[in-house]
C-alpha cells in the first residue's frame, strides 16, 4: 500500500527550481480531513528525469514518424496522379481559360487536384489545403500554423496541353508556416524529386547536390515569361533577361514549369532560377528540395524568400543569387494571401 502511495505522489509531482537547484515538488494528500496539501521539496529521484526525457523523446519521434507517413502518402498519390496525366496525354482534353487566354486549365488539373485532396482528407482529416484549382474556384489562400498541404496538380499546364514533356505534380507540406517536405513528380520523365527538412534531397532515390559554380559568367540561368501579357510587364521581363544574358552567362533556359526549373537547380545542372508571377503552389514543394540540396532561396530584394510574395530567386549559392538581385527589376504582383 505504501508503494502505491509513493507512485501516486511521484506522478503528481513537478520539477521546479529552488535556489538555483532543480527540485522535485511532491503534493501529498495524507488523509487530512481539511483536505490541505502538504508540500515537500527535495532533489528528484534520478529515474524521474530519465522518464521525462524519454517521454519527450518519444513524443518528438512520434511526430517525426507522422510527417514521414504524410510524405510517403504524398509520394504514392503523386505517382497515381502522374498516371492520370500520362493517360490524358493520349486522349482528347478539354482546355479552359482562367485569368486570360494564356492562363490555361484542363479537366485533368481539376481531376488530379480532387484525387490528391480526397486521398489526404481520408488519411489526415484535420490537415488544411491550398490548391491551385481550389483557389481559382474561390477558396481562400491562407497559410496557417496548422499542417497544410500546398498542391499544384499539373505544374506546366501549357506544356501538358501541347505535349511538351515537362509536367509536374507538386505537393508541399507546411507546419508552422515552414515547408517540412516536398514532392515534385516530373511524370512524363518519370523523375520523382523528394526532400524532407534536415534529411537531404533526392531524385529517384539518388542524392541531389547543387552546382559549386560561383562565377555567374559560367552559369546557366533559368526563368520564364509567365502568363501576364501586359506590355509594360513584358518589357520588364525582356529587360531583365537582357541584363542577365549580357553579364554574360552561358545561357538562359526555361522548362515551362517553375517546380522543374527549381529541381534543375537542385540537381546541379542549372545555377539559378528567378521569376515573378508564380504562386505558392508552384514553388512550395521545390523550395525545400533546393534547400536540402544545398541551395538558397531569396526574394527579389535580397531578403529571405516569402512564399506568398509571388517572386523567387533559387540559386546554388548566395554569390550567384545576390548577383541576380543586383541586375533584375521587380514588377508588382498581387500577393497570394491578399484579401479577396
Amino acid at each position: 500500500m505504501m508503494m502505491i502511495l509513493i507512485m501516486v505522489a511521484v506522478c503528481a509531482g513537478s520539477v521546479s527550481t529552488l535556489h538555483g537547484r532543480r527540485a522535485f515538488r511532491l503534493d501529498l494528500h495524507s488523509g487530512d480531513p481539511s483536505g490541505r496539501t502538504r508540500t515537500r521539496v527535495d532533489t528528484p529521484p534520478p529515474h524521474v528525469g530519465i522518464q521525462v526525457f524519454i517521454f519527450k523523446k518519444k513524443a518528438a519521434l512520434k511526430m517525426a514518424d507522422l510527417w514521414q507517413e504524410a510524405m510517403d502518402h504524398a509520394v504514392a498519390v503523386a505517382r497515381k496522379a502522374g498516371e492520370i496525366i500520362r493517360d490524358a496525354l493520349h486522349n482528347d482534353m478539354k482546355v479552359l481559360c482562367k485569368s486570360s487566354s494564356v492562363d490555361l486549365v484542363t479537366k485533368t488539373d481539376q481531376k488530379v487536384e480532387q484525387l490528391i485532396i480526397d486521398s489526404v482528407k481520408e488519411k489526415f482529416p484535420k490537415h488544411g489545403f491550398i490548391g491551385e484549382e481550389s483557389v481559382a474556384a474561390g477558396e481562400p489562400c491562407v497559410l496557417s500554423d496548422n499542417p497544410t498541404w500546398i498542391v499544384d496538380p499539373v505544374d506546366g499546364t501549357t506544356n501538358f496541353v501541347h505535349g511538351y514533356p515537362f509536367v509536374a505534380v507538386c505537393i508541399g507540406f507546411a507546419v508552422n508556416k515552414m515547408i517540412e517536405f516536398g514532392v515534385v513528380y516530373s511524370c512524363i520523365e518519370d523523375k520523382m524529386y523528394t526532400a524532407r527538412r534536415g534529411k537531404g534531397a533526392f531524385c529517384n532515390g539518388e542524392p541531389l547536390q547543387v552546382s559549386d559554380q560561383k562565377e555567374i559568367n559560367q552559369s546557366i540561368i533559368a526563368t520564364e515569361f509567365g502568363s501576364n501579357r501586359d506590355p509594360e510587364v513584358v518589357d520588364v521581363i525582356f529587360s531583365n533577361m537582357r541584363k542577365i544574358l549580357c553579364l554574360p552567362v552561358h545561357g538562359i533556359r526555361g522548362a515551362g514549369s517553375a517546380a522543374i526549373n527549381m529541381c534543375l537547380v537542385a540537381s546541379g545542372c542549372v545555377e539559378a532560377y528567378y521569376e515573378i508571377g508564380i504562386h505558392c503552389w508552384d514553388i512550395a514543394a521545390a523550395a525545400v528540395i533546393v534547400e536540402e540540396a544545398g541551395g538558397v532561396l531569396l526574394d527579389f530584394e535580397g531578403g529571405p524568400m516569402d512564399l506568398m510574395s509571388r517572386r523567387i530567386i533559387a540559386a546554388n549559392n548566395k554569390t550567384i543569387a545576390e548577383r541576380i538581385v543586383n541586375e533584375i527589376k521587380a514588377y508588382p504582383a498581387v500577393r497570394d494571401d491578399a484579401p479577396l
